[in-house]
């Protein structure tokens, strides 16, 4: 701040150049704010007055638009007391790195206005959350503190002054203000811009005046959390990276009435001062504020009145005016002596004038390095011309044939060598297509490059020795073959290399006719580059207006600065000037970069008559211009502006001005002109006579031009657009402006439409596109009524505009630009150049922006990318990011979708260096972008999102709806398994020596009778990861083993009948015989998962807790695990001193107990089922002794299970059904299992796969995660397999044991993975089980295969199920869960009103079996809540039955298979836990849903989960790539997310692989996820909150 009262102007010129000179480092990257800081107060130290307060009040300076009409400046008055050099220097320090071409002084001061209104509402965003590592962009002193929320608070008020002034620096340093003050001429107050000079405030902070203070840091600083932040409903303790296990839970109850946001204000959780609650809740502040429409409820689902999807604003402008007439061009004058054609004047000069200069080409340093004269010229395009025809290939067979296309491949800084080939082609009567040098085989835009060479059928290629060389090659040396691109034949043009024509050989030069002379490539819209034919008439005839309109004398000078290959580059510096004997000077774009001034010194040193520049020329002169008397520009007499279309190139033109009118540059003689690559040149301003008044500025509403009507601006300067005109239009030419999209109708007079030439000189198609070139070079324009309004064929020029007063034609911007959104236009550049004048010097590397469109659920979404400099620190970018939102929203009132910032020179290039916008788009879309920083607003411009559901009440009860579905004929949804069947006769089981089931309903007495009657059956084999049995057990041995814990339990234990033991064991045949153990002894078996030696922190506590709900009275286990139990690092996590009593079972003596218990009833309890829900709720079952002995029976049965059998189980033992066919159903039915414990496959895959081939397993059962392991690890190796042996033919059946909506993807992907090695594809089928009831579906050996179908899913977001087609769009595939065993019944009910629903209806399935549970042991401290659970009635049709309700949605549909009895088959569709779903706006969403979609969205994304906090969805993807990665998913899962689901994501969280929690039987513990996430324990990569 030391240099705020320093006039710049009143120092030293040295002084002001060293200023000048550091301006141009920092803007360029060259030195770090901090160094040019120290330069800075060095240059300024002694020229600075003390200053005790400085007053930094904004000066009461207001720009009105009115100045900007008329900017004629007086030579004689420049700005009082600023000396060019001042001016040029503040210039430069806004614009810097700008790509200058979008300054606007009107603009920056424009978004100013706008970021100051923005300022006093306080915006708060939250910043995203990155993980150190992620990014090696920026050095680590410059990374932003991973928590930015609990700054201190005097580094906050720090913090927030910097800023503060920094802003306040920025808007009064507005260079382009001061710019067109002096421009103007008007006196502006030299006093102000004395006080006033910029300096960069970040030294010495002073006191400020607090209310402006209101920065995005202050914001995160002050962002403390009210109390009534939705506490957390789960307690969490930190999970080890990587180890996927059951996290302790929290236990908790909640009925499956209450919502989740009930369930949320009740619980206590997570710490208030927890980072990401705090960003969360941030968030949720920035979302309730009242945006444009009122959106607040389409994130909190309130009841509030809601937002209709936007209807028309009856206030939108409306063209008033009358309908446009056609405007006519002068005449074209006809000379007597233009030549017949263009080659015909080559050969006229190169014969008459040989000496005489046609082209200068420089070198790097911007000196000549080689004039080629007419003469030369002549010569060496007539020797290529005759190579070209005659001695390449044979007399008889020659390569080419007049007419045929060829490429020109040549480098701008060789335009000689160009030149050459191009006349030689024109000689040689071949099509000239140049095109730009490839430099990779990777090429942005390489592939339609070949697109062009395909549709032109070109097949050679016409380059320099030197360009040859560049080339990439093949290791053998060829050209490699570029992506796309048809084969090439590469022909050296180098003078040594082409042949003398022969004595009589003389070029053909007809006269100009309608044949093609040469072909320019056009990238469209979508990236596609075609040519645009240009016949051998209309090159005539636009050089001959180019030369009436430039008025070119012969024997002129034209200094180029364009690219000579194509557009004004070559109209004017390759054709009209050898037309006129013109000695071009061609200054390549190397030569620019290292010399910016190299064009103006060419200029001054040749006296150039004529200059052909674009805006960034100007803007890199000035940037460069150091001394004021080395360069004169008098000589000049039209300094043509390429680009000068382009709205925003006023002020480039206005600055340029206002430094070099002091080097002799007149006011008139800048000419914009507007082209298009079909139409040519389109208009050209004519240079003014000397002193005449400038043609006057539009200042246009930008709201108006939303809509597409011109209305000047008068109410908010702030969105005013100024516009120059281009001049008039071609001689000989007609002019129309139509509607741009729909037929071509006439716009009126105050529209704004595309502009259609009908002229001679103009491109004549697409070569090789027929159907696009009818739709832009023949289009009649017609009248309001649709008449045609005459039968000449207009061309598109592509550019949008209006004919203004005197026929002058304006431009405002490109129909490539074009962004409709909700119906209103918006113009890329304009939005570039808001972008650009927020504060780019510190976060945007050379201006590089692209703004660019991407359709996203039925709109256009505007999405902005940048590339950010080195050392731009994080909350330079997210501070950018955040202004640059507030400035579009003021100014164009449109809402931004994405921003992101990409590393310095990441974006893809152009051959010229800009950026290429269709490959940017593509890579953003394909998620190849790999942005640094991005931030996504979906909730603030997603603005046509259906309105959410009310819940309607329920009027209709459930009797009205039982006889509405019999009426409608619509059947009961009920399914009934098998009858289970009842055996009377025991005599004559006892003579088939089949145990006698009704005898024994006990298994403790199942394995007693078997230990006698078969006592060397083996039940059980356990296998090792090398697949060896490493133990076995016959019926006698577990017996045994059994008796040997019984009495040991009796002895130790000091336990009562009906204690409950804890059974501590890895898988294996010890826990069974520890369970039977217990059995014997009367006491209640109790099956816990041991904990995880290297995670005891994560894993122990649910142990623990297992053991305190269950009331345990001891714990049996091993040796090892009670070591660990014991340990100290057990005690770090859990208070090991009070442990029940522990037992290791692995060396007992051998004793035999007393007696074995034998229970009074059946109905008395055999042990307890626990388990962790997925929400994060521990349950335990109470299992009866009948429930398992029907359960068991009803699995025999389904199965065909006999004591001959084998069956194979890779499964966990410890609840559910995996426990019931580990531990029990062998006692049962006698068959023989070989247990594989899951563990195992992660050191074997392998082990599962192999053990069914070896012993040919006919029946398998495994879980998902075993699937997933396999599918995933073996799925690419099945030749591998086969070639070991391995067949899986002997496979009848596959079941997945799970309790979830069946995952048809895993299934049909392992099935089809292993048919190469003999798997059936029927054999795989799911089983289907809840915490009520452990097994209701299972498929057997008996019923029909399970049937799949497709669900509508927005129907099913209803409650509703709508049958579909497979392949219609939202279509949901469901596989039926498997048969319904043998003894259970299904009904589906409503869940509100508790009646049975009609067939192929959704809703909760209640079961009703003799092996249902017979209730909760108790959900911790909640016992009533879920009663109504286990006995519960239809509120009507069958009030006796009781149910049992699974929580689980699904509906039952009567298929057109038959049973095993001969009825039509009822299939039970399971669609997802009711607990699981998410109810947002009104709707019932199941996260699976969601996180298919997601995981489709991206190749990196590994796994994903999703859950809600305070009705925000957040999703949390697990990266497989590398981090660069990460952020590219971020609007890659928000878009998919809202296309698929109408959803807008909250939160996307980036994390590693293996972080989401998974259960034993692979299902995602979301709600472990969400604790932890919220308690921010996940580490994760990036954290981005959507806005």
């Amino acid at each position: 701040m030391a240099d705020r009262s320093v006039d710049l102007s009143a120092l030293p010129k040295e002084v002001r150049d060293q200023f000048a000179e550091l301006d141009l480092e920092l803007s360029e990257g060259d030195i770090t704010q901090k160094g040019y800081e120290k330069k800075k107060a060095k240059l300024l130290a002694s020229y600075v007055p003390p200053s005790p307060n400085v007053d930094l009040s904004l000066p009461d300076v207001q720009l009105s638009p009115g100045h900007s009409v008329d900017p004629s400046p007086s030579p004689e008055a420049p700005g009082p007391s600023t000396s060019s050099a001042s001016k040029h220097h503040r210039t430069h320090r806004s614009g810097g790195a700008r790509d200058d071409r979008y300054r606007s002084d009107i603009h920056t001061e424009a978004v100013q206005a706008a970021l100051a209104k923005h300022k006093e509402e306080k915006m708060g965003l939250p910043m995203p959350t990155k993980r150190r590592s992620a990014f090696v962009q920026s050095p680590i002193d410059t990374c932003t503190p991973p928590d930015t929320s609990s700054a201190s608070e005097d580094e906050g008020s720090l913090r927030r002054k910097a800023a503060f002034s920094a802003v306040l620096a920025q808007s009064l340093q507005s260079p382009d203000y001061w710019i067109n003050r002096s421009v103007q001429s008007s006196s502006t107050s030299s006093s102000a811009s004395s006080t006033l000079s910029h300096g960069e405030p970040k030294t010495q902070p002073q006191p400020q005046p607090q209310p402006a203070a209101s920065l995005l840091a202050d914001l995160l600083v002050n962002a403390r959390i009210e109390n009534n932040v939705p506490p957390d409903v789960t307690s969490s303790t930190p999970q080890e990276r990587g180890s996927r296990l059951d996290l302790p839970p929290a236990v908790r109850g909640m009925s499956r009435g209450q919502s989740r946001s009930s369930m949320i204000e009740t619980a206590d959780g997570v710490p208030v001062n927890s980072r990401v609650s705090t960003k969360i809740q941030q968030l949720l502040n920035t979302l309730k504020r009242p945006k444009r429409p009122p959106l607040s409820e389409f994130f909190l689902d309130d009841s509030e009145e809601i937002v209709e999807v936007p209807q028309p604003d009856p206030n939108t402008p409306k063209p008033e005016g009358r309908q446009i007439i056609p405007v006519k061009g002068e005449p074209l004058g006809v000379v007597s002596n233009w030549p017949p054609a263009l080659q015909a004047a080559l050969a006229r000069w190169g014969a008459t004038q040989a000496k005489s200069p046609a082209l200068t080409a420089l070198d790097i340093t911007g000196k000549p390095l080689y004039t080629l004269t007419y003469g030369k010229l002549w010569s060496r395009s007539l020797k290529l011309a005759y190579t070209l025809l005659n001695k390449l290939g044979t007399k008889t067979e020659p390569v080419l044939q007049p007419g045929d296309r060829v490429a020109l491949v040549y480098p701008n800084s060789d335009p000689g060598m160009f030149w050459v080939a191009f006349y030689g082609c024109l000689l040689a009567e071949v099509i000239p297509v140049p095109i730009e040098v490839p430099l990779s085989r990777q090429d942005a835009g390489s592939q339609q490059i070949g697109f062009l060479l395909g549709s032109c059928g070109v097949s050679l290629a016409l380059t320099s020795e030197l360009c040859l060389k560049g080339l990439p090659k093949t290791p053998n040396g060829e050209i490699i073959q570029f992506k796309g691109w048809p084969r090439m034949k590469w022909v050296v043009t180098d003078t040594k290399y082409l042949t003398k024509p022969s004595k009589d050989w003389q070029p053909h030069i007809p006269t100009a006719n309608t044949d093609t002379a040469y072909i320019e490539y056009k990238a469209s819209k979508e990236g596609t580059v075609m040519g645009v034919a240009v016949s051998k008439i209309s090159m005539l005839t636009h050089c001959q207006a180019l030369t009436q309109a430039c008025n070119y004398c012969e024997g002129e000078t034209l200094v180029n600065v364009l690219d000579c290959k194509k557009d004004m580059g070559m109209w004017h510096g390759v054709l009209t000037s050898v037309m006129n004997r013109i000695h071009t000077i061609t200054v390549p774009y190397a030569v620019m970069k290292a010399c910016p001034m190299s064009w103006v010194q060419r200029v001054h040193i040749h006296k150039a008559r004529v200059a052909l520049v674009k805006c960034r020329d100007l803007h890199w002169a000035m940037m460069a211009h150091k001394d004021q008397r080395d360069s004169s520009l008098s000589s000049i007499r039209m300094l043509i502006v390429a680009d000068g279309a382009n709205p925003w190139s006023v002020s480039s033109c206005d600055a340029f001005l206002n430094v070099f009118q002091s080097h002799g540059l007149k006011p008139e003689v800048i000419c914009p002109c507007a082209t298009s690559p079909e139409a040519l040149t389109v208009a050209i301003r004519r240079p003014g006579a000397r002193g005449a008044p400038l043609p006057a500025r539009a200042i246009l509403s930008m709201g108006g031009l939303s809509h597409g009507v011109i209305r000047v601006n008068t109410e908010d300067k702030n969105s005013a657009l100024t516009v120059q005109d281009v001049g008039h239009i071609m001689p000989g030419a007609l002019m129309c402006i139509v509607k741009p999209d729909g037929p071509p109708q006439l716009c009126k007079t105050d529209e704004i439409g595309e502009i259609v030439i009908n002229s001679r000189a103009g491109g004549t198609m697409y070569y090789g596109l027929h159907g696009v070139t009818k739709n832009t070079f023949e289009v009649i324009p017609v009248n309001q009524a649709g008449a045609p309004i005459g039968e000449i064929p207009f061309s598109r020029t592509g550019l949008l505009g209006f004919v203004g007063p005197g026929s002058l034609v304006f431009v405002v911007g490109k129909i490539e630009g074009l962004l409709m959104v909700s119906g209103r236009r918006h113009n890329a550049d304009d939005l570039v150049a808001t972008a650009l004048a927020v504060e780019p010097v510190k976060t945007v590397y050379r201006g590089r922006i692209a703004v660019f469109s991407v359709t996203v659920f039925y709109d256009e979404r505007i999405v902005i990318v940048a590339e950010q400099r080195p050392d731009a620190s994080e909350e330079d970018s997210f501070q950018w990011m955040s202004r640059v939102l507030q400035a579009i929203d003021s100014i164009h009132q449109v809402g931004l979708y994405c921003l992101a910032l990409v590393p310095a020179n990441t974006l893809p290039k152009t051959p010229l260096g800009g950026i290429h916008i269709c490959e940017t788009k593509q890579n953003f879309l394909e998620g190849n972008l790999h942005p640094c920083n991005i931030l996504l607003c979906p909730h603030t411009c997603v603005t046509n999102m259906p309105k959410p559901r009310q819940k309607q009440p329920v009027d209709v009860g459930p009797a009205s709806m039982l006889v509405g579905n019999l009426v409608a004929g619509k059947r009961i949804a009920q399914a009934t398994g098998r009858e289970l069947g009842m055996v009377e006769d025991q005599d004559l089981i006892r003579k088939l020596c089949m145990w006698p089931t009704m005898m024994h309903q006990f298994l403790s007495e199942a394995l007693q009778w078997r230990a006698q009657t078969d006592p060397d059956h083996i039940l059980y084999v356990l296998l090792n990861a090398k697949g060896v049995a490493v133990c076995t057990a016959t019926c006698a041995q577990l017996h045994k083993r059994a008796e040997k814990i019984t009495a040991t339990l009796m002895e130790r234990g000091g336990l009562n009948t009906g204690d409950n033991v804890v059974l501590l064991y890895p898988p294996g045949i010890d826990l069974i015989a520890a369970f039977y153990g217990c059995l014997y002894a009367g006491v209640i078996p109790v099956t816990v998962r041991p904990p995880h030696p290297q995670n005891l922190a994560a894993t122990l506590p649910t142990v623990r807790m297992i053991i305190d709900v269950s009331k345990a009275a001891c714990i049996l286990t091993t040796q090892p695990l009670m070591r660990i139990l014991r340990s100290r690092e057990a005690a770090a996590s859990v208070n090991i001193k009070t442990w029940p009593t522990i037992i290791d079972t692995d060396d007992l003596p051998r004793k035999r107990p007393p007696n074995i218990y034998k229970p009074p009833t059946a109905e008395m309890l055999a042990y307890l089922d626990f388990s962790v829900s997925t929400t994060g709720m521990l349950t335990g079952v109470k299992m009866s002794h009948a429930a398992i002995s029907t359960l068991c029976r009803s699995i025999k049965l389904q199965c065909e299970l006999y004591s001959s059998r084998q069956i194979a189980i890779c499964l966990d033992p410890y609840c559910g059904l995996g426990f019931v066919l580990w531990c029990l159903s062998s006692v049962y039915s006698g068959h023989q299992s070989i247990l594989i414990p899951p563990l195992e496959l992660e050191s074997s895959l392998p082990l599962w796969l192999s053990t069914l081939s070896q012993y040919k397993i006919r029946d398998t059962f495994c879980s998902y995660s075993v699937m997933e392991l396999c599918t995933k690890g073996l799925g690419t190796q099945t030749e591998m397999l086969k070639a070991r042996g391995l067949n899986l033919s002997c496979v009848r059946s596959c079941v997945v044991i799970a309790e979830e909506r069946p995952r048809l993807a895993l299934t049909q992907s392992f099935s089809k993975l292993f048919k190469d090695i003999g798997l059936s594809a029927r054999a795989v089928s799911t089983a289907f089980g809840s915490r009520v009831n452990l097994a209701i579906c299972l498929q057997g050996t008996a019923g029909p295969d399970p049937s799949t179908v497709y669900v509508d899913m927005k129907s099913l977001r209803h409650d509703r199920v709508r049958l579909v087609e497979r392949g219609a769009p939202q279509s949901l595939p469901l596989m039926e869960s498997g048969t319904i065993l043998p003894g259970v019944r299904v009904i589906i009910v409503n869940p509100e009103t508790r009646g049975p629903l009609g067939d192929s209806h959704l809703g909760e399935i209640w079961v009703n079996s003799p092996h249902c549970a017979s209730g909760y042991y108790t959900i911790y401290g909640e016992e009533s809540l879920q009663a109504d659970h286990f006995n519960t009635k239809l509120s009507f049709g069958e009030p006796h039955t009781l149910w049992a309700r699974t929580g689980y949605l699904g509906f039952i549909k009567r298929t057109e298979l038959l049973d095993a009895s001969g009825d039509r088959h009822d299939a039970l569709f399971v669609v997802g836990s009711l607990d699981e779903t998410l109810e947002l706006r009104g709707l019932r969403y199941h996260p699976i849903d969601i996180e298919t979609s997601v995981s489709r969205a991206h190749r990196c994304i590994a796994e994903s989960a999703v859950f809600t906090w305070t009705n925000l969805l957040v999703v949390v993807a697990e990266l497989s790539g590398s981090e660069q990665e990460a952020l590219d998913l971020v609007p890659l899962v928000t878009n998919v997310v809202l296309e698929e689901h109408h959803l807008i994501v909250g939160v996307v969280v980036i994390v590693d692989p293996g972080v989401i929690p998974i259960n034993s039987r692979g299902e995602k513990q979301r709600m472990h996820l969400r604790d932890s996430f919220l308690a921010d324990q996940l580490d994760p990569i990036y954290v981005a909150y959507n806005m």
